[in-house]
């Protein structure tokens, strides 16, 4: 596979994690001036903004959560070159069920389905862990 299409899923999460995060202080600094909340209300902690707000704030720590493994597990197929056609297809699964958790996520936030979302971005990334495990281990080209 192409490097490029092997990191266009990753620019796809990147740019997801900047789009969050310029939505997240959009939203602060529009809490604040709008006197929804408080400087000294929020300097120690998260828990004082606006649930609308924290919504989005929770959001975009996540980000920083599942999605490392998958940019470590890309780094090291590209070194390796163990990323094929599935790799590149289960990346873009991955990527989507990561759009779907934070639409979830920053819309309605229904636990259940923001779940499923998760849970299905962890298995995929599991099964890419394992085959590229098994590859790397087995010594498969």
């Amino acid at each position: 596979m192409s490097i490029a299409a092997i990191l266009a899923p990753v620019f796809v999460v990147v740019l997801l994690t900047f789009a969050v995060l310029f939505w997240m202080a959009r939203s602060r600094i529009g809490a604040l001036k709008g006197g929804h909340v408080k400087m000294g209300d929020i300097a120690l902690g998260q828990t004082n903004w606006p649930a609308k707000v924290q919504q989005v704030s929770n959001n975009y720590h996540s980000q920083f959560q599942m999605p490392v493994l998958f940019y470590v597990l890309v780094a090291l197929a590209l070194i390796t070159r163990h990323a094929d056609f599935l790799f590149v297809i289960m990346s873009w699964l991955f990527v989507l069920t990561r759009l779907v958790h934070t639409y979830i996520h920053t819309t309605s936030n229904y636990v259940r389905h923001r779940f499923n979302a998760f849970a299905a971005g962890v298995l995929i990334l599991l099964i890419m862990w394992i085959i590229f495990a098994v590859d790397i281990l087995l010594g498969l080209p």
